[in-house]
């Protein structure tokens, strides 16, 4: 059974992706309660207006722009912190404080999807995003104490990763009814916005750096990274100010297609539930009844919600595990190791650091795109997910700073570390787009018995656990880089 979309006249046909073939290794007891292979769909051909697959790829964009920003801007929060003590940790309470947050307004967000309009918590919640980012531009201008700074950054964060929740899940909501076209753009936004963030960083580093002298590099690199900030400020001035044009963009983009007929033909299911939920809790002269059938209705909503999270326990799981390797790595523990070419400005070098990652995650949520890469069974996913968990000790083997009674490092080669950081960003790029399209894909997914009311939920809760995955990950990067400060005690 495949998802009806309204015909678009100017529109491309759109082959719905065939089921994986079945796994016969399959021992899990979701597995054999819900067989993969017990749909076999067939072959069909859907209308795919590619105007609206453009707004959702900016919509994605939105969503992990905020993210991406702050991480990418490190530099120059670390620049401001000069001589406090949280400037080691920053990037690790950064992290943490962001996505447990996030966890939290994610997990309200998910509870109340079905009582509020997807497009209005699409507008609040961007408009909000544009506002904060604002402020972060105007900081640049200024200066302050490093622990004013430090607590400004830090809101600045919880705020960003506050309005992000309510934006993700309304947006993957819509997207999700429309299909798994429209998924895929929002998905592979999220990764195209990160790409162009650090091609920017890497632009702005190699012009700031540009005729550095070998000695300024060592005195650098000496200094503990310190130096006079300038060239952190501008390329973080530059960060957030086309981020906030490209916010109001997104804003005016989505404020045209939320009046197309597709739009509310789609999406305005949910607009229409949200209105007669509206009608029955509003006070009217049945008073108890009106209560009982508002409680009776959020009652049903969180056992559909449970329902659903049990049913995709395995892609949820993958999903989440896929963020906790990434986040326990990158780039609280990527942004340490520095090239082994003195010659080589880290400044310069952590922004092409950052652009490999971006690139891979990038190009690993691009081929979800083509059929033949594509695996729907939720046990070899998880594998997936599991096996990246080797990606730990491979960086600690990497060319962390070092002390002069260290020796060389295992993994002395920039090419090989820039491999890995790729491969690092390939595979959760993939993995987790694997997890996402699979968890809502009425198709291939048969633990949602062809339910199409469950396929927001389905979306909106692995979204959460997303979120969950990046909160963990963000904890656990604080044990990462205690087990490397306790082998090397160099790392400050």
């Amino acid at each position: 059974m495949s998802l009806q979309i309204s015909t678009i006249d100017s529109g491309a046909a759109y082959h719905a992706l065939p089921p994986a073939p079945v796994d016969d290794d399959r021992d899990s007891e979701l597995d054999l309660e819900f067989d993969d292979s017990a749909t076999d769909p067939s072959v069909t051909d859907e209308v795919v207006d590619s105007r609206i697959r453009w707004v959702y790829f900016m919509l994605g964009c939105a969503i992990l722009l905020p993210w991406n920003v702050m991480i990418t801007a490190t530099s120059f929060f670390l620049s401001r912190l000069v001589g406090s003590p949280l400037r080691a940790t920053f990037a690790s309470y950064l992290t943490t404080t962001s996505t447990v947050f996030n966890v939290f307004a994610l997990a309200h967000a998910t509870m109340t999807s079905k009582r509020s309009s997807p497009s209005q918590r699409v507008f609040w919640s961007a408009a909000s995003v544009t506002l904060i980012i604002v402020l972060l531009f105007f900081s640049t201008f200024t200066h302050y104490q490093p622990s004013t700074f430090f607590i400004f950054a830090i809101l600045c964060s919880i705020s960003l990763a506050i309005c992000v929740s309510y934006l993700s899940t309304a947006a993957f909501a819509g997207a999700s009814l429309f299909g798994a076209p429209y998924m895929q753009s929002m998905i592979s936004g999220q990764a195209a916005i990160a790409v162009v963030v650090s091609v920017v960083q890497v632009v702005t580093s190699a012009l700031s750096v540009w005729g550095s002298t070998p000695e300024a590099i060592a005195a650098f690199i000496s200094n503990d990274g310190v130096g006079d900030g300038k060239a952190e400020q501008d390329s973080a001035r530059t960060f957030f100010g086309i981020s906030a044009l490209f916010m109001v963009s997104t804003f005016m983009a989505y404020a045209w297609m939320a009046r197309l007929p597709a739009y509310k033909a789609t999406v305005g299911i949910l607009e229409n539930n949200i209105k007669l939920h509206g009608a029955l809790g509003s006070p009217t002269e049945t008073g108890g009844l009106v209560f009982s059938s508002t409680e009776q209705a959020s009652h049903e909503e969180r056992n559909q919600i449970i329902r659903v999270f049990k049913a995709n326990i395995i892609y949820e799981f993958a999903l989440a595990y896929v963020f906790v390797i990434t986040l326990a790595i990158f780039p609280v523990i990527t942004i340490t190791i520095q090239s082994t070419n003195p010659n080589t400005h880290p400044l310069l070098f952590t922004a092409v650091h950052f652009l490999t990652f971006n690139l891979g995650d990038f190009f690993g949520r691009y081929i979800c795109s083509f059929p033949r890469v594509i695996t729907w069974s939720a046990t070899r996913i998880l594998a997936f997910s599991i096996v990246r968990t080797l990606f730990i000790p491979i960086f600690l083997l990497c060319n962390t700073v070092q002390g002069p009674s260290r020796g060389l490092p295992v993994i002395s080669s920039d090419f090989v570390y820039m491999l890995l950081v790729g491969a690092l960003g390939l595979s959760n790029g993939y993995v987790s787009t694997l997890s996402m399209l699979g968890a809502s894909s009425l198709e291939h997914n048969p633990r949602l018995r062809q339910r199409r009311e469950d396929v927001p939920i389905a979306s909106t809760v692995a979204g959460f656990c997303l979120i969950v995955g990046l909160a963990i990950g963000g904890f656990g990067s604080f044990g990462v880089r205690a087990i490397i400060c306790q082998c090397n005690p160099f790392v400050k």
